[in-house]
């Protein structure tokens, strides 16, 4: 009885796409991650490799351009920018990575322009800075005086 191990190569990579040096690059930089990691990289690089078979290009001879309008055609869709930026942020790994393993002489995309980022939380409630600033101005009032409106801890007997 044999076993068979699921490929690290995305499914929509068929074998007659591009070429078998494809396939093995996307396995080896997919073999470096863990498994949550792995399976969203494989998402984006299935979208990468679905859209470059769509457009007829060929994934070791895309430009920076290509890439850009990938990019460009997942905002039309609707997809946000944190989502476009993580699917670029893996293509550029992608292709740092066959630059590495000398695939290619240079990667399409080192100046990839990416979506800036909000990192302003929307979230109602204290941030990291307002919690510590709220406990610092609260530790004095632990021991020299009750909270108001909260009657003083009773005294042990121990104490008297």
């Amino acid at each position: 009885m044999t076993t068979t191990q699921p490929s690290l190569v995305p499914a929509v990579v068929a074998p007659g796409f591009d070429s078998f040096a494809v396939r093995q690059a996307m396995a080896g930089f997919l073999a470096g991650y863990g498994d949550t990691t792995r399976d969203a990289y494989s998402l984006d690089l299935r979208q990468w490799l679905g859209w470059c078979l769509s457009h007829e290009l060929e994934v070791f001879g895309v430009k920076r351009a290509h890439i850009e309008l990938f990019a460009r055609s997942l905002e039309q869709d609707g997809k946000a920018r944190a989502t476009v930026g993580r699917r670029l942020s893996t293509i550029a790994g992608f292709y740092r990575y066959c630059v590495e393993e000398q695939l290619i002489p240079v990667s399409p995309a080192v100046h990839l322009r990416r979506p800036k980022l909000n990192y302003e939380s929307n979230a109602i409630g204290l941030d990291r800075n307002e919690l510590g600033m709220f406990l610092v101005q609260a530790r004095p009032c632990r021991r020299e005086r009750s909270w108001p409106g909260v009657s003083p801890r009773p005294k042990r007997v121990a104490d008297l």
